[in-house]
């Protein structure tokens, strides 16, 4: 098994207060967050965006493993995820994949169905009880 550890800190009421994360690896250390990063524009990181993160590095991982067992080896795949919050219900409602990617001499459907079954087992997008979408391009 392997474990990985992030530690928060939360100081004071849920909206005025702050908080900080910190990552076993200090990647992220002491990094503020607070009601005003998740919710209004505040300097600093939130709890969504690193989920955020989390699902963009994880599919790009994936993809490019998946594509290598078919036998293709990409030149880059840049991804994003956009997480989605519903702030009245206090609810994640979705993450959007956009990836885009170069992989030499692969068709446009062998991409997408490389990409659609990174999209559907990555580790992060198997953890996330919520709807994935994607848009895919090939460079």
């Amino acid at each position: 098994m392997i474990k990985n550890v992030a530690h928060a800190e939360w100081n004071g009421s849920v909206k005025e207060g702050n908080g900080k994360i910190t990552l076993k690896s200090e990647v992220l250390k002491d990094q503020n967050y607070s009601f005003k990063t998740r919710f209004g524009g505040g300097q600093g990181t939130n709890p969504d965006e690193l989920i955020a993160a989390a699902h963009a590095g994880c599919f790009a991982m994936a993809l490019s493993l998946i594509l290598g067992e078919a036998g293709f080896t990409p030149e880059s795949i840049k991804a994003s995820a956009e997480v989605t919050m519903n702030p009245d219900k206090l609810e994640l409602t979705g993450s959007h994949i956009t990836v885009s990617a170069k992989v030499p001499n692969i068709t446009k459907e062998k991409f997408l169905e490389c990409a659609n079954a990174a999209k559907d087992n990555c580790p992060v997008s198997k953890a996330l009880s919520f709807a994935i979408t994607m848009d895919a391009t090939l460079e």
